[in-house]
């Protein structure tokens, strides 16, 4: 169907792989305008057949339990980002010769002649903060904006006009790896990799499908890819995209910066790429004591934020005053209280390595309280950078024991408490068995390393348990 903006939907059969968040939607917007739609999901139970009903009434064709046969006629496929690059659906659309588009690939196609510019973010850990700086910043300039994507906001809304955003200046959009691999065509203004680590090899396959589809995010940028200095897979993805003349690769470190990057100098967050004469000079943007909390992986994400709002031409005082309205979202590095002078930390949100290790980082010394479903994950690395950190360590949830066992080979001095439960009042017996452990100046630190599912509902739910639990400790104080 090309690549560039689809006008004319009205005949044209379109199959969308998936009900739910995207799906749904989709489904919608295509038989608004005219297509002959046809949901198909693997799913048939009580929620789907409900969700189907309600498409069914518009004349939307749903077919439950067989989301592996293509339909017959189908000149379009658009799948919900969960859907595995390897379905037999998307075999035969290939081999047919159809096009498979994602939600955001729709969103692009879709959006109108006067749409507002995308700045973009991905990466394995960060993107959400990331995203909420930057339209922070962007909004401390007097720009109108809006945090969207794969943060919980659909593309497909904003684009096409939905009342609550009315006419925005500029986007600023969270995309994942799934989310990319589906949008071919997508081309944004500017765009920052904050960092690449293992994660959903097992619907990427390699690491490798896994970094190209981040790396898509540059294609096309028009004025700057924001790459993390200390994460030198996230330069190889500049160096290999096709992007406008002109466009320029903008490095963040929490060092020094030089030429053409963003960094840190004495506790202040300088621009060494959006200003003249950068050979020499650096604008200040804000201080560090700006960036809640000002934990190093933090301060990163506000250095990738502030590339990304200089690239669009936001002032520096925007900078400061943007980063000093932002407020983190729970459960990322949340303290939670002071308990017998012991800091207690919930960062739930850390449900894989990569954000653990961030994590462990912005503390001295810690009580570490980790497991759950490790989803593939090995620990020894973690483990290894982090021991000397390690007041000691209790262990919950089902994969615990690759945990303790890493701990065993690369921290075997640090204490450790391994609690045999999977419930959810295990939380409490954690914390209690954290307190134990930490001496006045340590901090409990909840970076669980691991997925949510096998005790909470998600990682809302875990935090919400251990800051509970922290609060029967602080009562009975």
């Amino acid at each position: 169907m090309g690549s560039g903006q689809v006008t004319d939907w009205q005949g044209r059969h379109v199959t969308v792989a998936g009900l739910g968040v995207s799906g749904i939607p989709a489904a919608k917007v295509l038989h608004a305008r005219g297509a002959v739609v046809t949901v198909v999901n693997d799913g048939d139970d009580a929620r789907a057949r409900e969700q189907a009903a309600e498409l069914e009434a518009l004349g939307i064709t749903v077919r439950l339990g067989d989301g592996a046969t293509l339909p017959k006629g189908t000149e379009l496929v658009v799948t919900t980002p969960g859907w595995k690059p390897d379905k037999p659906l998307f075999e035969a659309a290939r081999a047919a010769g159809v096009d498979i588009w994602g939600d955001v690939e729709l969103a692009w196609r879709l959006r109108g002649p006067e749409a507002p510019p995308w700045l973009a973010v991905t990466g394995t850990n960060g993107k959400t903060t990331t995203v909420q700086m930057l339209a922070s910043i962007l909004a401390a300039a007097g720009l109108r904006t809006a945090a969207v994507g794969n943060i919980g906001v659909s593309l497909l809304d904003v684009v096409l006009g939905e009342e609550q955003y009315g006419d925005l200046d500029v986007l600023a959009v969270e995309l994942s790896s799934y989310q990319l691999h589906w949008a071919p065509s997508l081309r944004v203004h500017s765009a920052a990799v904050l960092n690449l680590a293992p994660d959903h090899l097992d619907w990427h396959g390699s690491m490798e499908a896994y970094a190209a589809d981040k790396g898509r995010i540059y294609e096309g940028n028009r004025v700057a890819c924001v790459y993390n200095v200390a994460d030198k897979a996230t330069e190889d993805l500049v160096r290999e995209a096709d992007v406008e003349e002109g466009c320029r690769a903008v490095g963040f470190t929490l060092g020094t910066p030089g030429p053409s990057q963003l960094g840190v100098v004495d506790g202040i967050l300088v621009d060494r790429a959006f200003i003249e004469n950068r050979q020499q000079n650096a604008q200040e943007l804000a201080e560090v004591s700006d960036v809640n909390p000002p934990a190093p992986h933090n301060i990163a994400n506000a250095l990738a934020a502030a590339a990304l709002a200089r690239a669009f031409g936001v002032p520096a005082a925007a900078v400061r005053e943007g980063l000093r309205n932002f407020k983190p979202d729970a459960h990322r590095i949340a303290h939670v209280a002071d308990v017998d002078s012991v800091a207690y930390v919930d960062d739930s949100k850390a449900t894989n390595t990569h954000a653990a290790q961030a994590s462990l980082a912005a503390y001295e010394s810690i009580v570490w309280i980790a497991g759950g479903l490790a989803k593939g994950a090995t620990f020894d690395e973690l483990v290894a950078k982090s021991a000397k950190r390690l007041r000691g360590v209790v262990l919950i949830g089902r994969d615990r024991a690759l945990i303790r066992e890493a701990l065993a080979r690369h921290a075997p001095q640090v204490p450790v408490v391994d609690l045999d439960r999977t419930d959810t009042g295990a939380m409490l017996a954690a914390v209690q068995e954290a307190q134990r452990l930490a001496v006045a100046g340590d901090t409990v630190l909840l970076a669980p390393a691991c997925a949510s599912m096998d005790m909470f509902a998600n990682y809302n739910k875990r935090g919400d348990a251990f800051a509970q639990a922290v609060g029967e400790l602080g009562a009975g104080a």
